[in-house]
Formats: structure tokens, C-alpha cells, sequence
């Protein structure tokens, strides 16, 4: 869990874009889907597994779309990770893909080092929040647009 799965980096990715837009309204698939270059039909898989996470509120009709129902400073990293994870085992390998053909079920040296790194992971996960991100971003951008001397 160093690096979230795909489906993860959307999911964060689209929660990043409604936190960049969060005074806009509801923001259309397309939109979000354009602006981070995620599949759309993916996206709108993803958002509608979020609609009831707390995280995100979804409008129908012609002004409707996504957005979130809290501060992005009040949304960590790991809130969109573990709401994703949310049906998976607790306790479930990180390293196999299937614990079910794993040769070392239940006899695994290495288990409860991957146990610590997906703790330390998201130690640095829970301490993120959204705004923390889009500030990041507007100090990079900031740094690269400043004048050279």
C-alpha cells in the first residue's frame, strides 16, 4: 500500500478536483474526468461508490454533478483509501494478490513487516488532507513561475 492501486490514484485524483473546485458547485463527470485524465466511465464507477461515504454528494439534472460534502482540510488521503477498502479484509496480504493461492498462507515471514508499512503508510496518509495537497501545488507552481535570476 506504498503506492495506492489505480483505482485509488482516480479516486484521489477526483477527490483532489472537486477540493480545486469546491466553490464552483457541482461539477460534472466529464469535467473532473477531462481535467485528471481518467477514464470517464471509470469515474463515474468511483463516484458513485463515494456518494455515500460522507465525502461526496452527488446532484442530478441539468446543473447537477459532484461535490464534496465537507472542507477539503477536513478530507485525508486515507479517508479515500480506506473508503475504498472498505470491504476488503483488514488483515489481508498486501503483497499477494490472492490469499487463496498464496503458498505461505498463514505461515508468511514477511506478514507483519508489510502490516508495519501499510501503518507507517498511512501515518503519512491520515496527516494529509486534501488542502494540503492543492497548497503543495500552489507553491510548486508558484516556484516555477517565478522569474530566474
Amino acid at each position: 500500500m506504498l503506492i495506492p492501486s489505480k483505482k485509488g490514484q482516480y479516486a484521489l485524483r477526483a477527490i483532489y478536483e472537486l477540493s480545486r473546485r469546491k466553490d464552483e458547485g457541482p461539477i460534472k463527470i466529464s469535467t473532473i474526468a477531462d481535467v485528471q485524465v481518467i477514464p470517464h466511465r471509470f469515474l463515474e464507477v468511483i463516484l458513485n461508490q463515494f456518494k455515500g461515504s460522507g465525502i461526496v454528494e452527488a446532484k442530478r439534472g441539468v446543473y447537477g454533478g459532484y461535490s464534496l460534502t465537507r472542507s477539503p482540510s477536513q478530507i485525508t488521503v486515507g479517508d479515500v483509501l480506506r473508503y475504498l477498502q472498505r470491504d476488503r479484509d483488514a488483515t489481508a496480504c498486501l503483497a499477494c494478490v490472492s490469499q487463496k493461492t498464496c503458498p505461505f498462507f498463514d505461515n508468511c515471514g514477511f506478514l507483519k513487516l508489510w502490516q508495519k508499512v501499510k501503518a507507517a503508510a498511512f501515518d503519512i496518509y491520515d496527516q494529509t488532507t486534501m488542502q494540503d495537497l492543492l497548497d503543495s501545488n500552489e507553491t510548486d507552481i508558484a516556484l516555477k513561475q517565478a522569474p530566474v535570476e
